[in-house]
């Protein structure tokens, strides 16, 4: 018993870290623009589709097409930008709700269209197999995946603090007047943040696609998961995501687990809930 509770807790470290990632780019859209992008998890899945589709095409491995997929996610970010959310960036937010809803329904039936339905899986990558250490378990994919996460997240992190770029997007985050008057362009920053958003999403979608199926409606679950992370650890609070990616990864595994998988997501939004009654801005999140 002790034995597969523990390797049900590192199972829920690991998908809490990619929790974490998917989150990321969702929690930095809104912190600099105050937009929700709900068609932020089909970018996931347009990211897994490119994953697959370089490896049937070309036979290119998931950890060879991440630099590749990221670039293209980076520009479709940018280009989503410039072409569909910048006309709509000072609508009321009604408006915004609307738009970035009909993104979401416009990628997942443009995949079902092209893809149609079925389900689709990479068979066998360079990261396939299992590691076993004092008799737990840890899929290969799982852990790179992981391990993706939390550089990715670190990278990010270090680019905000530590660069001037990422200081002018912070800037912008906390007042695009003053950023304005020191010289800051917010139109571009807008553009980076959503470039930054959805490539991190787009690597967190080429690291699931080693081990987990690719279809139209893979981004709804996965979506659905980054908007509790982002509630829960704070709206535009990057290591509130990463704190909170953690914290739902092992609430959902270990109440599968010990009480019943059909109720994991259940207990799951208990959590958020329970937060959002306590502490309505999050954990790292500010008034």
């Amino acid at each position: 018993m002790e034995g597969i509770l523990a390797q049900t807790i590192v199972s829920g470290l690991l998908i809490g870290f990619l929790y974490a990632l998917i989150a990321v780019g969702l929690t930095m859209i809104f912190g600099v623009m105050d937009i929700v992008n709900f068609a932020h998890g089909d970018y996931l899945m347009v990211a897994m589709y490119f994953s697959f589709w370089l490896f049937f095409l070309f036979g290119f491995d998931p950890l060879f097409s991440l630099p590749i997929v990221t670039i293209l996610l980076f520009g479709l970010g940018v280009i989503t930008y410039y072409l569909i959310i910048r006309p709509i960036i000072n609508a009321p937010m009604l408006s915004q709700i609307f738009v970035t809803f009909g993104l979401l329904i416009f990628l997942r039936g443009l995949a079902q269209f092209l893809w149609k339905v079925d389900y689709r899986m990479i068979p066998q990558t360079l990261s396939s197999g299992n590691i076993e250490a004092f008799g737990i378990y840890f899929g290969k994919p799982q852990i790179i995946a992981a391990a993706g996460a939390v550089i990715c997240n670190g990278v990010i992190l270090w680019f905000l603090k530590k660069t001037r770029l990422g200081m002018a997007l912070e800037a912008v985050a906390e007042d695009k007047e003053a950023a304005r008057l020191m010289g800051i362009d917010s139109d571009r920053m807008y553009a980076l943040a959503w470039g930054i958003g959805i490539a991190s999403v787009g690597i967190a979608g080429v690291l699931l696609s080693s081990f987990y199926y690719v279809f139209p409606e893979v981004g709804a679950n996965f979506g659905l998961i980054a908007f509790v992370v982002v509630a829960l650890g704070g709206f535009g609070s990057i290591p509130g995501a990463f704190i909170a990616g953690i914290i739902v990864g092992l609430v959902e595994v270990l109440s599968g687990f010990l009480i019943a998988p059909s109720l994991k997501f259940m207990f799951v939004l208990a959590i958020y809930l329970a937060v959002v009654f306590v502490r309505p801005q999050g954990l790292l999140g500010h008034k």
